[in-house]
């Protein structure tokens, strides 16, 4: 019995990842939120499965981080490739790159001050330029501590930041998400409201800047 709902979770895995998974990861990659990826899917897939499977891809490339930037070790990141046995069977097969060293940053900490930086979401578009930047983001927390924090963060967004923002499976601790156009606008908009209380990280200049 244990093999059989072994061999049929497997099954199910299979199809998933020949159905939905690449066209999620791919859709992911456009800048989809979970709720437009589940709308254009052709596969009928639950939307919590499209959250995992999104949120995963998100860790897999390092679009979020769990811990915090510049802190060493980063996971290896997964591929996907089709291998086919001596009678033409093909299986799926998830092959992960060897975890990456990377060096411990010793950060260069300061406080946001509008006064000498100007507006934040101007100060954060010319600080990121080309390198990479993390915002640290309490989303999960703010959620399970149920004291209306999360519901204040999510009034203030727009509807389009918010949908992003509630389609992702934020785990029960601090997370750090790449600050691409679309994180900037929301940690910005968060500040504004004084709804925002974190750091942001610039890895080229090694700095470390306390907002909030």
């Amino acid at each position: 019995m244990e093999e059989q709902e072994y061999f049929g979770s497997a099954l199910s895995d299979f199809a998933y990842e020949a159905a939905s998974g690449g066209a999620i990861r791919h859709l992911a990659d456009l800048g989809c939120t979970a709720r437009q990826i589940a709308g254009q899917l052709s596969y009928p897939t639950p939307y919590e499965r499209v959250r995992r499977t999104l949120w995963q891809h998100l860790l897999d490339t390092r679009t979020v981080l769990t811990s915090e930037p510049g802190s060493g070790k980063q996971g290896g990141k997964p591929s996907y490739r089709v291998t086919h046995d001596r009678f033409g069977r093909a299986s799926f097969c998830m092959e992960t790159d060897k975890a990456e060293e990377t060096a411990t940053i010793c950060w260069r900490e300061r406080r946001y001050d509008a006064a000498v930086c100007g507006e934040l979401a101007a100060y954060l578009a010319a600080q990121c330029g080309s390198t990479a930047a993390y915002a640290s983001c309490d989303f999960g927390l703010s959620d399970r501590r149920r004291d209306g924090t999360f519901e204040a963060q999510m009034r203030v967004l727009n509807a389009r930041q918010r949908e992003y923002i509630e389609g992702l499976m934020w785990e029960d601790r601090v997370c750090y998400h790449r600050l691409d156009g679309r994180m900037r606008e929301i940690v910005a908009r968060l500040y504004a409201q004084g709804c925002y209380h974190g750091y942001c990280y610039f890895l080229e200049q090694r700095e470390k800047l306390a907002v909030g």
